[in-house]
């Protein structure tokens, strides 16, 4: 997901500002506490407004001899609708970091060329291309030096990484993979149709007319020559979309290979399958061998060992299933044996880094938590964090520094130092203190309750600001997408939950069945059966907590979700018998068989409706359609606001339409929220706002 959101950045970064006579314009930064508007219950509440002024960090890299560390942070303007990404610096053993760029052009994707040398993508020149820039550090203090354009590629970089003896560059950049109306019919080059013949012709947010490439290029130092494309000729992506970044891609120790992931497979082929490899190119002799023949599902994400005999990378079984459990796998080069080192860690790997020739440390989920672990290749594991916190792994140093990001739904990320050697765990940055120690954020509770079938369920239970047992306060069912995403200790610029706390609500969000973290069982029981035991859950989670606690108010409960939550709420209701006041769905799946169809990635569709809705013979895809929220339309009798991107092609605005026009036609209260220029999530500032009011003047409308 990562470069999704780097290419996002970018873009919001370049809007209202891709003009040079811009460029001596205030830079957006953040904006002071004291200035933000105020909530109506109290000035130490979450706000909107305060929510969009955070800083937001992006890459971090730590140079591994000297341990200082560059990074992004990007902030966002409301009132211009536009992000802005700068680079920071913080010195080994200082205690604040220093500012390097000011303008209002993207900087990001930052890493060290030496010492006193960082490279990065910037958007200066107009376009997204590697830039570099030298920096004197003494002691304490840094200071930038002259910024110098290394490429100028057309089209634009997307992600990049240079050999380890910077001789080489290798970068992303998008190839043209279809025929566009004007290369067909020249005389129609203001014509805005386009044809296809073939599937995956949309993919999340895009007319899928280009696919990323990876080039590798001679560096001298100033600029590149020599530029080859991997994959020239060929229509395959990589590294794949959409969520895909230079973390697909490795060069070896010695620079003389490239290790890449890719989906060999186009239009229905690609729709169908999720069997992705590694592959091994020799640079010397063009010859190319695929490291993971026979092994069927999503493989990504390679990484070398330090003495480059070894391989290691993320690995699921079985085609065609997207969220099956992503294993660490660990092949030796001289002879091909692999090893499945984190068996032992009943959950996915999230991500992974090389620590020795000997040892890894990983990032997975277990009991809704994300922390950091340590894996030898016997398969022994060691978790190295701990607390209500989840973690992700940025990069290490010489001396066993783990350098890692850590946030909860109390906080957003911060960068910190993990000693491998001690485990002790130290903060670097405080990006967002000035607004954080201005605000009181509700209390986060686990809550173990046992479910309709006798299992134990966590469910975190948030409080709001100020919390008083002795009043009582609208509740909300929170209700996780995915279907198969961790309801971990998350923070989201959304789906705020300090923020549904400071509009005084209680929220109850269970890790309902088909969430990993939980074994493998848990997190399969989801697949083929979207409206059994996950439902039963999420009714647990609700009913439990409401006879037990005498603050909840229980004729004011709200059901709220998006994607898979938004289909939970379209099922729920009309399913709830009368627990719920109000619902919200946003992007969520309203008649199943419409989205069979619609939906691009047909893999998914197929494994978690159990295959197409015409198979008569096929009892789970039946069970599956005869579950739809549509057929249930009959039995709803509560206000929704349906809430939809006209941009997302995972799952159709007309999904959000029709479910408002059967409320309307069957004369319940309901509410529609189309943004035309959003897709699966909502990325632009003002939107976002518009989002949180429109969310909370619906809850208030029927809770309060």
């Amino acid at each position: 997901m990562k470069k999704f959101f780097i290419m996002a950045a970018i873009a919001l970064a370049a809007a209202g500002c891709s003009t040079s006579s811009q460029t001596d314009e205030k830079p957006i930064g953040p904006t002071p506490f004291a200035e933000l508007p105020k909530s109506q219950y109290g000035d130490d509440y979450l706000t909107p407004e305060a929510l969009w002024a955070m800083g937001r960090i992006g890459g971090a890299d730590i140079h591994p001899t000297t341990g200082h560390i560059i990074y992004s942070v990007t902030y966002y303007s409301v009132k211009e609708n536009r992000s802005n990404s700068e680079l920071f610096v913080l010195p080994t053993g200082a205690t604040e970091p220093i500012q390097l760029t000011f303008d209002n052009k993207y900087q990001g994707t930052a890493h060290w060329m030496s010492e006193t040398e960082i490279s990065y993508i910037s958007t200066e020149s107009g376009s997204a291309q590697v830039w570099k820039m030298a920096l004197t550090i003494d002691g304490n203090n840094a200071k930038a030096g002259k910024a110098v354009q290394l490429t100028d590629y057309e089209g634009g970089i997307d992600d990049y990484a240079f050999s380890p003896d910077f001789k080489k560059l290798l970068f992303v950049s998008q190839v043209k993979t279809v025929e566009q109306t004007a290369d067909v019919y020249p005389d129609l080059d203001k014509a805005s149709g386009h044809f296809h013949n073939d599937l995956m012709y949309k993919h999340w947010d895009e007319w899928t007319e280009t696919a990323p490439h990876p080039f590798v290029a001679e560096f001298d130092g100033k600029q590149i020559s020599q530029i080859k494309d991997l994959l020239e000729g060929e229509k395959y992506e990589s590294p794949m979309k959409p969520f895909g970044g230079i973390e697909q891609l490795a060069w070896s120790p010695d620079g003389k290979y490239i290790a890449y992931t890719c989906r060999k497979k186009t239009g229905l082929d690609y729709a169908v399958s999720t069997n992705s490899d590694i592959y091994l190119c020799d640079l010397q002799s063009g010859e190319t061998r695929n490291l993971t023949e026979g092994m069927m599902g999503y493989d990504i994400n390679p990484a070398f060992s330090p003495d480059g005999s070894m391989i290691a990378w993320q690995s699921m079984e079985r085609d065609g299933y997207e969220s099956d459990q992503n294993r660490l796998m660990v092949m030796t080069l001289a002879n091909g044996e692999k090893s499945f080192v984190s068996q032992a860690f009943e959950s996915s790997v999230d991500q992974f880094i090389w620590l020795n020739n000997s040892e890894l440390a990983f990032a997975g989920v277990w009991h809704a938590l994300a922390h950091i672990y340590t894996v030898n290749l016997k398969g022994e594991i060691k978790e190295r964090t701990q607390g209500q916190y989840d973690f992700s792994i940025c990069g290490l140093s010489a001396d066993n520094q783990l350098l890692c990001k850590r946030h909860s739904m109390r906080e957003p990320d911060d960068l910190y130092m993990l000693n491998l050697n001690s485990d002790e765990l130290t903060q670097l940055t405080r990006v967002n203190n000035d607004i954080l120690s201005n605000l009181t954020m509700g209390e986060v509770v686990p809550r173990w309750q046992t479910t309709t079938d006798g299992k134990q369920m966590l469910t975190w239970i948030i409080y709001p600001p100020h919390f008083d047992p002795n009043k009582k306060y609208p509740t909300l069912l929170y209700c996780e997408g995915g279907p198969q995403s961790p309801v971990s200790q998350f923070w989201s610029y959304r789906w705020n939950f300090m923020m549904m706390a400071a509009n005084n609500y209680i929220i109850v969000a269970p890790n309902r069945r088909g969430l990993p973290g939980f074994g493998n069982e848990w997190n399969e029981a989801i697949s083929g059966d979207y409206g059994g035991q996950c439902m039963r859950d999420y009714l647990t989670a609700i009913d439990e907590f409401v006879a037990a606690e005498p603050y909840v108010d229980k004729e004011h409960l709200g059901c709220v979700g998006a994607s898979f939550g938004g289909f939970s709420v379209y099922w729920l209701a009309g399913h709830h018998d009368k627990r719920f006041k109000a619902f919200i769905a946003h992007d969520g799946i309203f008649n199943m068989e419409m989205q069979y169809l619609e939906t691009e990635e047909k893999w998914f569709a197929n494994w978690d409706m159990g295959g197409a809705y015409w198979d008569k013979n096929n009892p789970i895809a039946q069970r599956t359609f005869e579950n739809s929220p549509h057929r249930f339309v009959d039995k709803w009798d509560t206000p929704i606001l349906c809430i939809h991107g006209e941009k997302d092609y995972r799952i159709l605005a007309n999904q959000a339409m029709a479910a408002f026009d059967a409320a309307k036609m069957r004369g319940i209260e309901a509410e529609l929220l189309i943004f035309p220029d959003e897709n699966h999530w909502v990325l632009k500032p003002q939107n976002g706002i518009l989002w949180q009011r429109r969310f909370y003047n619906w809850l208030d409308r029927w809770l309060k």
